[in-house]
């Protein structure tokens, strides 16, 4: 029996990982031509692990610049939920499943998403951000949580995720992950998920509902 359904926003909720890898392409081109496909590996990632990772040593002091450049950019962003979300988690909290944003996106990013979107908060029981996981995805630490917050196990949890660090990360966890191949393609993902699905209208998700 799920209990708790814990969704990942980007690339689950929202169809944004297009315009984020339109972003994060030029930053990583900018700053490391030598490494292409950068943008790719660090889905999932908290903009602190970012930095860590990719923008530090020499690079630090440029930080402050792409945080600035990110912040106009998701001002100006479109948050356009993936087909089928609205309906299908309306019809898991009429059934009394919790639901719970699990994302790396920071409380800065969510006010650009509250903006355009008024209803977003009522859509869900929990909105957990990086600011509240002491470990960036691929750690199940932000799944755990998230399961915690409704005082459930993860195993009795859905996580829906589409990078691979978020999959990975639902998978530490214990939970049963579903892949939405809105990022990657279905076969690249599918070693990392118990069921893969385009979006929230594919008929397989109906054995989740009762």
């Amino acid at each position: 029996m799920i209990k708790a359904a814990l969704f990942d926003l980007d690339g689950v909720v929202f169809d944004t990982e297009p315009q984020y890898t339109l972003f994060w392409g030029n930053e990583c081109r900018r700053y490391h031509p030598d490494k292409p496909g950068l943008e790719h590996r660090i889905k999932g990632q908290t903009l602190v692990e970012i930095y860590d990772q990719c923008f530090c040593g020499a690079l630090a002091g440029e930080q402050p610049a792409i945080t600035q450049r990110l912040n106009d950019f998701e001002a100006q962003m479109q948050f356009d939920y993936v087909a089928g979300f609205e309906s299908f988690v309306h019809i898991l909290r009429e059934q009394g499943v919790k639901t719970a944003v699990v994302t790396s996106s920071n409380k800065q990013k969510m006010e650009s998403v509250y903006r355009q979107h008024p209803e977003f908060k009522s859509i869900f029981d929990a909105i957990l951000t990086s600011e509240d996981f002491d470990e960036s995805k691929p750690s199940p630490d932000c799944y755990i949580k998230g399961a915690h917050r409704f005082g459930v196990k993860p195993e009795d949890c859905i996580v829906f995720e589409d990078s691979f660090n978020g999959l990975k990360s639902g998978r530490a966890s214990g939970a049963f992950v579903i892949g939405l191949a809105t990022t990657n393609s279905p076969e690249s993902i599918a070693p990392y998920a118990d069921v893969v699905v385009k979006d929230f209208h594919d008929p397989i998700l109906s054995q989740y509902i009762k």
